[in-house]
Parts: structure tokens; C-alpha cells; sequence
């Protein structure tokens, strides 16, 4: 199986991927020559990213019967300071709000993306870190940025 795009320049810096039948507009701010329509190209590394581990996420969760009432992801990526600008590692935050009985659940969901699962973190981790963290209700409950072990109480 092979994934295909086809990518289109529409005039100056704007160019627009055609995504399985999804029109993705990809734009320079206009500083640099461009009309700022849409997003510059480096961040849908961390937009892939987000996406791959959080439905791995929730399809986990979903398969244990377990359900949170809130889920989002916050990624950054840090970038290099000379040419060619790339990202140097990237964190992933995992935001949960749910009942008590789930966190665990959601932690264990969590690791099985990262470890196993997730296909964009797996390629990015063989060039770069990528760290996470998951806090559950406000409370953080792993960082392995801090340390390997989970925080479980």
C-alpha cells in the first residue's frame, strides 16, 4: 500500500495538497512573499503527529469500554537556529478530563501509542526525541521528560 498526494501551486508562495480527496492550503505569511491563506508547511509534522496518537488514543479507550469526558493534545516542536530550520525534538502534552476509574486507562492508552502504536511517532523518534506527558483532571500523572517512571499515586 502506498499513501499518494498531489500538491498544486496556486500563485505566489500558496500551494494546496489534495489529501484523499481533502484540499490542505499551505501558505507563507506575506513578509516572505506569500498571502498568508493558510498555514506554513513544517507544523502539519506536529498536526500528524497530534492526530496519529490521539485516535490511537480514543480507539483504545473505546476497545476498553472506557470514555473520558474531555481529550486534547498540545505539541511543540523545537526548532533549529541555522539552515536547514528543522524541528531538534518534540513534546507532546496530553490533556484528560474524565472520572477517576479512567485514568489509569488513559495513561495505559497513552503509552501504547507512543511505545507501539502510533506510525508518525515511531518515524520521528528514529530522527529526533519526542517526549510526552499526561495530565489527567489538571493533575500531572506521567512526564518523561522528568523521568521514566510514571507519577501514579
Amino acid at each position: 500500500m502506498t499513501h499518494e498526494i498531489e500538491t498544486q501551486w496556486m500563485g505566489k508562495m500558496q500551494f494546496n495538497a489534495l489529501i484523499n480527496g481533502h484540499t490542505i492550503v499551505m501558505d507563507a505569511p506575506e513578509r516572505v512573499g506569500g498571502e498568508d491563506n493558510g498555514p506554513i508547511p513544517k507544523p502539519f509534522v506536529l498536526s500528524a503527529l497530534s492526530g496519529c496518537t490521539g485516535m490511537d488514543v480514543i480507539a483504545l479507550l473505546r476497545k476498553s469500554g472506557k470514555q473520558v469526558e474531555d481529550f486534547n493534545l498540545k505539541i511543540s516542536g523545537e526548532i533549529s537556529k541555522q539552515q536547514p530550520i528543522e524541528y531538534t525534538s518534540i513534546h507532546v502534552i496530553y490533556e484528560f478530563k474524565g472520572s477517576d476509574e479512567v485514568k489509569e486507562a488513559a495513561l495505559e492508552a497513552v503509552t501504547a501509542s507512543q511505545e507501539k502504536i502510533c506510525g508518525v511517532s515511531s518515524m520521528l523518534k528514529k530522527i529526533m526525541p519526542v517526549t510526552w506527558e499526561v495530565n489527567y483532571n489538571n493533575e500531572q500523572i506521567f512526564n518523561n521528560q522528568k523521568s521514566k517512571e510514571a507519577i501514579l499515586n
